[in-house]
């Protein structure tokens, strides 16, 4: 993805991130623990919510099929780990008035934040009213019982411009948050990408945060995404409030980093398809 070349400079300043326990500290309240696979479990999400209060502190939130959201929730009663599912997921093919009734089942369940998938197939070829009435529709019926996270599946994009475009429409459509990808397709997250959306953010002047996913495994790739948005939107930006993570196997790379390792007899979920 050719990028401008200040995004340039900005992407190759973050290669040289450093990646210490503060920083992965940092990083633990940013993750949204994910588990997608096709056959996840109420135990495994019971799994999943056990690994979410970590002694470098809790995650964001824990990211988990809608089906799951009443068990995430029971399991999460009295900590302030979030609830986040996904609609209109993986292919972003729903039509508005479908994706509008998922969110509110999600929400009545215990939902406390909707990753909702652009349809981003038909953005590409060219459709720009139907794919923006899918996300207003998303919005409304997030109303302000919801964050609305915005899936732009960054990697089916040809070039800059285009997911710069996807990016502009998904915030004045109401997304509370640009996210990279589904984590189901290849690429996944990637910097370049980052750079664009991080750089479209900017540009709106909107509180709008942002959401790396699909991928990322280790602290110092984490480390680059940082620096990263700390250089295109300025030092102490990224927030748990604005950055986020979607990630299953980053989790022990941040622990290990911060100091405290793997806790003993926990196993990580398997990763969802590039998550």
């Amino acid at each position: 993805m050719k990028l401008s070349a200040d995004l340039q400079s900005a992407l190759d300043a973050s290669a040289n991130a450093p990646s210490d326990a503060d920083l992965a500290r940092r990083a633990v309240g940013m993750l949204d623990l994910t588990s997608l696979n096709g056959d996840d479990s109420d135990r495994v999400v019971q799994d999943l919510c056990a690994r979410a209060v970590t002694p470098a502190g809790p995650v964001a939130a824990v990211c988990v099929w809608a089906r799951f959201v009443p068990t995430a929730r029971k399991a999460l009663d009295g900590t302030p780990v979030k609830i986040a599912t996904v609609v209109n997921f993986p292919t972003g093919e729903a039509d508005a008035s479908s994706v509008a009734a998922e969110t509110r089942r999600a929400i009545a369940d215990g939902a406390d934040e909707i990753d909702v998938v652009l349809p981003y197939k038909a953005f590409i070829d060219g459709a720009r009213t139907q794919p923006i009435n899918v996300l207003k529709a998303c919005r409304e019926a997030c109303g302000d019982k919801a964050l609305m996270k915005v899936i732009l599946e960054s990697g089916a994009f040809p070039d800059a411009d285009l997911l710069a475009w996807a990016s502009r429409d998904a915030i004045a459509a109401g997304a509370d948050f640009l996210k990279t990808s589904t984590g189901k397709t290849q690429p996944a997250a990637t910097l370049p990408a980052a750079a664009v959306m991080l750089d479209s953010i900017y540009e709106s002047g909107k509180p709008v945060g942002f959401k790396a996913s699909g991928g990322i495994r280790d602290a110092a790739e984490a480390a680059r995404y940082l620096a990263l948005a700390d250089g295109i939107l300025g030092d102490g930006w990224a927030t748990p409030n604005t950055f986020r993570f979607g990630a299953s196997s980053l989790l022990d790379s941040l622990l290990s980093a911060a100091g405290h390792g793997e806790r003993e007899g926990e196993r990580e979920p398997a990763p969802a398809g590039g998550y």
